[in-house]
C-alpha cells in the first residue's frame, strides 16, 4: 500500500514527521508518491538535515530572500514538483561528522504551506541522530502550527536491544517516560508509550492534528507480530488516529493500517416476514438472538463499540438486551437533534459505554434509518472508546463475554464500521476480524465476504465512504453504497455458509438447530 493512501493525503496537506528509525526516507518516499500523482509538494525540516540528505530532492532552494517564495519556487516547483526547502545557513556540530543545512522557522512553514503553487508540505520536526527510537528533549518537536498530520516513527530494529545511548536517542527521557532503567531491554509496550505520550510522540501536536504512528523496518513475520502488539497498545490512546505498519524502503512500503472499528447491529425492524418479533427469540442457552449477535461482536478484540438500533417493539427488544448484558453505569438520554434517523430517539449505554442501545423513532421509513442512525451514534456524539487490551475479556456464567473497562477521554477517529443483522446468528468473532484484517491490508472503500461466488453479512464500509450514508432512503440499507464500490470491494472467501444464511420464517429458524 502507498503511503500517501495509507495516510488518507488531502490537498493541501502539512505533515509532520518525528521520532527516529526512518523519517527522511519517510520523506522523501511520501514526496515522490505524491508527485507521481500529480501534487506539488515541499520538503523541509524545522531543525536541521545532513546537507548530504538533500541531494535526494530533485531540486532545492534557498529561501533566504522573498523573491524566493514569490517567484522561483513556483517555477522550480512547475519544473520539478518537489523542492526541498532550507533557510540556507550551515551548521557544523563537533559531534556530528557530516555538515547540517538549518531549516525553516515554523511560521515560515506556515507561509509555505498557503502558497497557492504548493499542494502539500511534508516537515522534519526533530533529528534522532540516525537512530531507530528517541523521546524528545526539551525544545523538540518544532511542529508548524498549520500541521494536519503528524507521524511519530520509530524502527523496530530496536527492540530487544538496551535502553542505551547506542540505540535509543536520549534513553534517559525514554526510562523517564516509561518507568524502565537504562540497559533495559526495548519492549513493544515501551515503544507504544513513548510514541503516544504527551511529552512523547504526541508532544507540541495540534488539538486538531491527525496523529497516525509509522512503525517502520517491519520486514519479518515476528517484526510484524510485534508491530501487531504495538498498533492494539496504541489504538487505546484516545489521541492516536491510527497506526502504520511497513518498511519505508520497500517495495510496498505500508502493509497495514490499523484503525478503530465500529460494529452497528441491525435489529429495528418488524420482522413481517417472520410473523414475530424474531429478535427476542431464543438462542444458544436461552441468549435472546440479537443479544447472541451482540456478543459476537463483543467477543472480537477488534471491534471497539458496539451499537444496536431498535424500532419496532423497542421496549422489549431493550429489555432482552439488559437483561443479558450488565448494566455498567447504564445512562439514557433523549432528545437527540439535527441527526438523521436518530431524532427524538433514546440511547441507552452498557457496559461502560462499550456497547449503546439506541432507539429509531422513525424506523418504519426504511432500514436506511436504522443504519443511519447506528453510524451517527458509532461516530459520537460520545467518544468511541475501546477496551483496554491489556486486560482480557472475562466469560460470565451462560457464555456472554464481558468488555473489559474502556478508558475515559475524547475518542479517537473510526476508521471503518460493520454492519450486522440480528437474524444472522451465524457470524463470529473470527469472521469478523477477517474483515477488519482485510481491510487492514486494504483500505478498501467496501469489504465483503462470500461462499461460493455469493455475497454475505455483515459488510465493512471505510470511512471514505460515510458521507454517503446521508442519502440513503427506503428500505434497502446500504445496497446503493456497495453497488456504487462494487469494483473497489476486498472480498474475503469464507469456507462456510453462515454468511448467506439468516432468518427469515420459522422454517429458517428451526433448521438451525441452535434454539431452545
Amino acid at each position: 500500500m502507498l503511503i500517501s493512501l495509507a495516510l488518507r493525503i488531502q490537498p493541501k496537506d502539512v505533515i509532520t514527521l518525528v521520532g527516529g528509525g526512518g523519517k527522511t526516507t519517510l520523506m522523501f518516499r511520501l514526496a515522490g508518491e505524491l508527485i507521481a500523482a500529480g501534487r506539488h509538494v515541499v520538503t523541509t525540516m524545522t531543525t536541521h538535515l545532513f546537507v548530504g540528505q538533500m541531494a535526494l530532492a530533485p531540486a532545492w532552494l534557498e529561501l533566504n530572500t522573498e523573491d524566493i517564495l514569490s517567484d522561483r519556487l513556483p517555477q522550480a516547483l512547475a519544473e520539478h514538483g518537489h523542492v526541498l526547502l532550507a533557510s540556507g545557513t550551515v551548521v557544523c556540530h563537533p559531534r556530528v561528522e557530516q555538515d547540517r543545512m538549518a531549516g525553516l522557522a515554523p511560521d515560515l512553514v506556515d507561509r509555505v504551506a498557503a502558497h497557492p503553487a504548493v499542494d502539500a508540505v511534508i516537515v522534519e520536526g526533530d533529528g534522532a541522530r540516525r537512530l531507530p527510537f528517541k523521546a524528545p528533549a526539551a525544545h523538540e518537536p518544532v511542529i508548524p502550527k498549520t500541521a494536519t498530520v503528524v507521524i511519530p516513527v520509530v524502527g523496530l530494529d530496536v527492540l530487544g536491544r538496551p535502553l542505551t545511548a547506542e540505540y535509543v536517542h536520549r534513553p534517559h527521557l525514554v526510562a523517564e517516560l516509561t518507568a524502565a532503567a537504562l540497559g533495559d531491554p526495548v519492549t513493544p509496550a515501551m515503544l507504544a508509550a513513548v510514541l503516544a505520550h504527551p511529552n512523547g510522540g504526541a508532544k507540541n501536536v495540534p488539538q486538531a492534528t491527525r496523529l497516525i504512528p509509522f512503525l517502520n523496518k517491519v520486514e519479518d513475520a515476528t517484526t510484524l507480530d510485534a508491530a501487531r502488539a504495538i498498533a492494539r497498545l496504541l489504538l487505546a490512546h484516545p489521541r492516536v488516529d491510527s497506526v502504520l505498519i511497513g518498511a519505508a524502503q520497500g517495495a510496498e512500503p505500508v502493509q497495514e493500517v490499523w484503525g478503530r472499528v465500529g460494529v452497528v447491529v441491525l435489529a429495528a425492524g418488524q420482522a413481517s416476514r417472520y410473523g414475530a418479533l424474531k429478535q427476542v427469540l431464543p438462542w444458544h442457552a436461552g441468549v435472546p438472538l440479537v443479544a447472541h449477535v451482540a456478543d459476537q461482536a463483543l467477543a472480537c478484540p477488534d471491534v471497539a463499540r458496539v451499537v444496536v438500533t431498535v424500532g419496532a417493539r423497542a421496549e422489549q427488544v431493550r429489555s432482552a438486551m439488559t437483561t443479558v448484558f450488565q448494566e455498567e453505569g447504564a445512562e439514557e438520554t433523549g432528545g437527540t437533534e439535527g441527526v438523521k434517523g436518530l431524532a427524538n430517539s433514546g440511547i441507552l449505554s452498557l457496559l461502560g459505554g462499550r456497547l449503546r442501545i439506541v432507539t429509531v423513532s422513525d424506523w418504519a421509513e426504511g432500514q436506511s434509518r436504522s443504519v443511519q442512525a447506528g453510524l451517527k451514534m458509532v461516530l459520537g456524539p460520545d467518544p468511541v472508546l475501546g477496551p483496554d487490551p491489556l486486560t482480557p475479556f472475562p466469560t460470565r456464567e451462560g457464555g456472554i463475554k464481558l468488555p473489559s473497562p474502556v478508558r475515559g477521554g475524547a475518542g479517537g477517529e473510526v476508521s471503518a464500521v460493520l454492519f450486522l443483522l440480528a437474524d444472522q446468528p451465524g457470524v463470529t468473532p473470527e469472521l469478523l476480524s477477517a474483515l477488519i484484517q482485510r481491510h487492514r491490508e486494504t483500505l478498501a472503500p467496501v469489504v465483503a465476504p462470500r461462499h461460493q461466488g455469493q455475497r454475505g453479512n455483515p459488510v465493512l464500509f471505510d470511512r471514505a465512504t460515510f458521507p454517503e450514508f446521508a442519502d440513503l432512503h427506503g428500505d434497502i440499507g446500504a445496497r446503493p453504497i456497495i453497488q456504487a464500490h462494487r469494483d473497489e470491494i476486498a472480498w474475503v472467501d469464507w469456507p462456510t455458509p453462515e454468511i448467506v444464511q439468516d432468518i427469515d420464517t420459522v422454517v429458517d429458524y428451526r433448521r438451525t438447530g441452535s434454539y431452545t
